[in-house]
């Protein structure tokens, strides 16, 4: 079974819009993540290890103040044990090289009692927290500017997203209103190509034989006189043999032409029945009506003035018609009876000499 393009479209739209939402997810969840990492090593990496040089700070300041050995022993070990808390959290690059100059120079306060060299590494210390503070401060800034940087890039990844979304949605809808109204117009083309002859686009037998069906029902219903004309081009097979085939055709597509223009009133239809014969229905009409519609068709046909070689009526194009009433005194016939009586009378028009109508 083939796939059409439209129901391929179907199938791929829905993957691309869940794609495409599934590729916008994880480039949140990775932004995300770095902005976790951000916020992380702004606050872990440079406000929690300033509290640690206040406490180291704060041990160097006992150092200078007391003098048992055991007590300085226990505020070395507490310098030394944040101090290292502090060396290891994050630092930049830039961080990096600082501290590790300060690093060396607490390694070597240690080195004895140096009243001088605890003063001067408090000052290192506070140096340290201003430092600290000072690079948070511009690290939150940086973090600021990307995490305004990445909500823009984010919102126009959603705009992107719901304008190709839309796109190929509207494009779907478009696709399917193209199809639907094909499909109208090849519904309407079925509807009149199953009631309209091919050749001459008069309405065909098929359609011909429910309204002839229902003739004598509409007639009784609304209580109208109605007629039936059935019609023949006159030696129709001797002007295919004069004339060929395609000139038949286009005398048939003549005749039809001729047909509807002249009955194209109200409950008038013109049919093309097979070969050369036609029929015509009229409701609503009477007989002197009739007869003056007959007479100028008639003259109609011979205004086409198609010259006709073979027939032996007349040297142009001519047609005899059978001609039947529908009242009150029919209306108990059967469309099959009517459409006999018809016949006959088209029999006794040809029989009398064509080019003529019996009523």
């Amino acid at each position: 079974m083939k796939i059409s393009l439209i129901n391929i479209k179907f199938l791929i739209l829905p993957v691309i819009i869940i794609a495409a939402l599934l590729l916008s997810s994880f480039m949140f969840y990775s932004q995300i993540n770095k902005l976790k990492d951000q916020i992380d090593n702004i606050y872990f990496g440079n406000f929690i290890p300033i509290h640690k040089l206040h406490i180291i700070k704060d041990n160097y300041r006992n150092l200078i103040d007391l003098k048992p050995e055991k007590e300085k022993t226990k505020y070395k070990n507490n310098i030394t044990k944040n101090w290292e808390y502090y060396f290891k959290a994050y630092k930049t690059n830039e961080e990096r090289i600082v501290v590790n100059s300060i690093n060396n120079d607490l390694i070597k306060s240690f080195d004895g009692y140096d009243r001088k060299k605890y003063f001067s590494m408090i000052k290192k210390i506070d140096f340290l927290i201003d430092y600290e503070a000072n690079e948070a401060l511009k690290q939150r800034k940086s973090f600021l500017l990307k995490y305004d940087s990445m909500k823009q890039y984010l919102l126009y990844n959603i705009i992107a997203i719901v304008v190709f979304a839309l796109f190929f949605a509207i494009l779907a809808i478009y696709e399917t209103f193209k199809s639907h109204s094909k499909l109208e117009k090849l519904n309407q083309k079925y509807k009149i190509d199953s009631k309209t002859d091919g050749l001459t686009k008069l309405y065909n037998r098929k359609y011909f034989d429910t309204i002839f069906d229902k003739m004598t029902e509409i007639s009784k219903d609304n209580n109208w006189k109605s007629a039936f004309i059935l019609l023949d081009i006159d030696y129709f097979k001797q002007y295919n043999d004069t004339y060929g085939h395609d000139k038949g055709d286009d005398v048939l597509k003549s005749m039809a032409k001729t047909l509807t223009s002249y009955f194209n009133k109200e409950y008038e239809y013109a049919f093309r029945l097979g070969g050369e014969e036609f029929g015509v229905i009229l409701f609503d009409t009477d007989e002197k009506l009739l007869k003056n519609c007959l007479e100028g068709f008639r003259q109609r046909i011979k205004e086409l003035n198609i010259e006709h070689k073979g027939s032996k009526v007349c040297d142009i194009l001519t047609a005899s018609m059978g001609v039947i009433m529908v009242d009150e005194n029919s209306y108990d016939k059967t469309p099959r009876e009517l459409y006999i009586s018809a016949d006959k009378k088209l029999y006794v028009s040809k029989e009398n000499g064509r080019n003529r109508y019996t009523l």
